[in-house]
């Protein structure tokens, strides 16, 4: 089954393809290539199970309306309204959706509740996040810096912050696509190792660099996220502040990284923590295009999946 639960689940063969394809499907915001007939809608009859155990605004409606732009429909249900592993387990409902839709994309919390659905579904199934990986918004990232840039391979990225689940999934990138990868954090917010060995076994320079203007120099992309998630308490949020406050995005670091530099953030941002405003809306920043990729991005995902 191609399910796309990580980008290092997925061969770079195939992960290359999306790119293209999810570049192609750019030009025309119907989702087919440039050039292609107005009657191909690839998602035609398909209908498609969006699940959100965690809240969203870019995963939903960027899933939303990339399904109906190539011609399906959606089903969106919420974590209140499934209970997923409450009083059926979620083998089952995984078995009893494969019944009625064609795919399911699920934005969860533990990754175990993923691979669960993904072993008994009998349709694809899509990461739309959990709390270990986030494998849509990485993919979104590599679009981004490729229209602006060129190939991202041998290029060196740099991650400023928490080694989060955004960054595992950017370390996964690494390995697949070929880029070289920095991080540069507290080392009590440090990345699984896992993430770091399993990129270096795959040929790329992956290194920990606790000094954030040396982590910088001679970077080709300086990425970010959030300090703290909305359900950290007041006093997480304090505590993760004052280890992170050395890690902020600012014009100064930006001017330690290459002239032509770009800045990511999947966003929301918290303007003036972990980025300051100044780079936010600055020449280097491309965090709207790189929201709006990840339509295009998760349109090809949704292509290769289904096999259309």
């Amino acid at each position: 089954m191609p399910h796309f639960l990580d980008i290092n689940k997925t061969a770079p063969a195939d992960l290359r393809a999306m790119i293209d394809q999810a570049a192609a499907m750019k030009t025309d915001r119907t989702g087919r290539p440039k050039g292609a007939p107005d009657d191909d809608q690839p998602l035609a009859g398909r209908m498609v199970a969006l699940i959100f155990e965690k809240p969203s605004t870019r995963t939903r409606v960027s899933f939303d309306v990339g399904v109906r732009q190539m011609g399906g429909q959606t089903m969106v249900l919420t974590g209140s309204e499934m209970q997923l592993g409450h009083g059926e387990t979620i083998a089952d409902t995984a078995r009893v959706l494969s019944r009625y839709v064609d795919l399911i994309m699920i934005r969860t919390f533990e990754e175990d509740v993923l691979l669960e659905m993904s072993d008994h579904a009998s349709v694809p199934v899509v990461n739309g996040l959990t709390n270990r990986t986030h494998p849509c918004q990485i993919m979104a990232d590599i679009l981004t810096f490729e229209e602006h840039r060129g190939p991202i391979a041998g290029k060196k990225v740099v991650w400023c912050g928490d080694g989060n689940n955004v960054f595992a999934s950017l370390a996964h990138a690494a390995g697949q696509f070929g880029f070289d990868l920095t991080f540069s954090g507290p080392p009590t917010l440090d990345p699984e190792r896992l993430f770091l060995d399993e990129a270096r076994t795959k040929g790329v320079t992956v290194t920990i660099e606790r000094d954030p203007a040396r982590a910088v120099a001679g970077a080709d992309l300086v990425v970010t996220d959030t300090w703290v998630s909305m359900h950290d308490s007041q006093t997480t949020r304090e505590r993760r502040h004052n280890q992170l406050r050395p890690y902020q995005v600012n014009e100064a670091l930006m001017a330690q990284a290459k002239p032509d530099a770009l800045f990511m953030h999947c966003l929301p941002a918290h303007r003036n923590e972990e980025v300051t405003d100044a780079v936010m809306d600055g020449p280097q920043s491309v965090v709207f295009d790189e929201a709006e990729n990840r339509l295009h991005a998760q349109k090809a995902i949704l292509r290769w999946c289904l096999g259309v």
